[in-house]
């Protein structure tokens, strides 16, 4: 899943929270608990809203892609090296 996509998500499951919020209001007395639920999820509103403007820009940034290109190196890049756990060209191994 994209992010975008996830961030649908949670939009939909929020969306399904102040529905139930504002049935738990209408049934209740509307007490302190009940405007404690509903200042929390207003602000998980505005949290989700700020994110969802801030993801296009951090997404859209990604590091150009590096093309390598399939034909073989060119030898003479590692003339002066060994072969790791070989040991050198002219010399034996123990």
């Amino acid at each position: 899943m994209s992010l975008q996509d996830e961030l649908t998500a949670v939009q939909r499951c929020l969306d399904d929270l102040v529905r139930s919020v504002g049935r738990l209001e209408k049934a209740g007395d509307g007490g302190l608990d009940i405007r404690r639920v509903r200042t929390d999820t207003d602000h998980l509103r505005e949290s989700v809203a700020l994110l969802r403007e801030t993801v296009p820009r951090t997404a859209a940034v990604r590091p150009d892609l590096v093309t390598i290109p399939d034909t073989p190196y060119d030898t003479s890049l590692w003339t002066d090296s060994d072969d790791e756990g070989l040991g050198a060209r002219d010399r034996r191994a123990p």
